[in-house]
């Protein structure tokens, strides 16, 4: 009993290790493909950011439309929701998200674009202290005075990670504006999601097809007016980037595109296999091994201070993370007492 006791708990530990291990290849690897396609700050005749990101989402829709169909040949061994169908009354409330979605991925790309990889989490680690502003004025509710102090701690290393940049004179001014929008994006994106996830029958999955479709339709415009017109055709004419074949690119962009999938869904299994907590420690983690990663690979060298500013926003995340799941903690507790007073009257 004692030996089938270890194996199972061995083999439990070696799921969570495998579930974590295929998160941190999967988001590391999207990262760096998409700052292949995306290239430097420095564009050239292929220069079409606009056009990545909408790629990225047809590819990331017609994925969800596939695993759907499969589903349905498959259903004892996949599970998926049926989505393909657009319901206009569904995209009238889903709109409104689809646009900050818009905004979000855009500005996210953008800013990786400007910026190496290896500042990438620190120039959109605001994302946090925009949490905590847009919580208090759109949904009502104050936080604590610990987060608080968290989210200061972040700003704190936000800003002597723009200082450290800028004074190894590789500070892209746009990049930390693209950065700052990305953080806003993202707090507005993940606020608005709990709001439309009940039209949708609180199902992720047929939010992220609608949030794509949708958005492949609103690139559009945006493209034309961004004026990436005769980069695309140049694309599409089989021209050579700046850091690419031609092949070896639409290879990438179709891998980009399934990593924007994948990303959905390995997120969702290593909270399923750990906890929220668990999960923000992972990425926080992976964040970290991220920058050495790109520090090596892009062969970089940064100052004391500009490592300090990293392990600063770490530590003011890490905090945040906890000082939250004790709040949530104590609440439960809370919560309890007070049903079992009632039950008890």
């Amino acid at each position: 009993m004692e030996t089938k006791r270890e194996d199972s708990l061995f083999l439990k530990y070696a799921k969570v290790v495998m579930v974590v291990a295929l998160y941190w290849v999967v988001s590391i690897s999207m990262v760096f493909v998409n700052k292949t396609l995306l290239g430097g700050s420095v564009g050239g005749k292929t220069d079409a950011p606009l056009f990545v990101t909408w790629f990225q989402c047809v590819v990331t829709a017609g994925a969800c439309l596939a695993t759907s169909r499969l589903t349905r040949l498959a259903p004892h061994i996949l599970t998926f929701p049926e989505v393909g169908h657009i319901e206009p009354a569904t995209v009238r409330k889903v709109l409104p998200l689809s646009i900050i979605f818009v905004a979000m991925i855009s500005t996210n790309n953008l800013c990786l674009k400007y910026l190496g990889v290896a500042f990438y989490y620190v120039g959109r680690s605001l994302t946090t202290v925009f949490n905590v502003i847009f919580t208090y004025f759109i949904l009502g509710q104050r936080t604590s005075l610990p987060a608080l102090a968290s989210c200061a701690v972040i700003v704190a290393g936000f800003w002597l990670g723009v200082d450290q940049e800028s004074v190894s004179g590789s500070l892209s001014v746009m990049g930390i504006v693209f950065g700052v929008l990305a953080s806003i994006f993202v707090s507005l994106n993940a606020i608005f999601t709990k709001k439309i996830l009940p039209a949708l029958d609180g199902s992720v999955w047929r939010l992220s097809y609608y949030n794509n479709v949708l958005a492949a339709i609103l690139f559009l415009p945006l493209m034309l007016v961004a004026g990436e017109g005769p980069a695309i055709l140049s694309l599409l004419s089989g021209a050579t980037t700046a850091t690419t074949t031609t092949t070896t690119f639409w290879a990438m962009m179709v891998l980009s595109g399934l990593f924007g999938f994948a990303i959905g869904y390995v997120t969702g299994l290593q909270i399923q296999v750990t906890s929220p907590l668990t999960h923000n420690i992972s990425g926080t983690a992976k964040a970290c091994t991220q920058t050495v990663l790109a520090m090596w690979w892009y062969d970089e060298t940064k100052t004391v201070l500009w490592w300090c500013s990293n392990w600063v926003v770490l530590g003011g995340s890490l905090a945040y993370t906890r000082v939250k799941q004790q709040e949530m903690k104590q609440h439960h507790l809370e919560a309890t007492r007070d049903q079992e007073k009632q039950k008890k009257k």
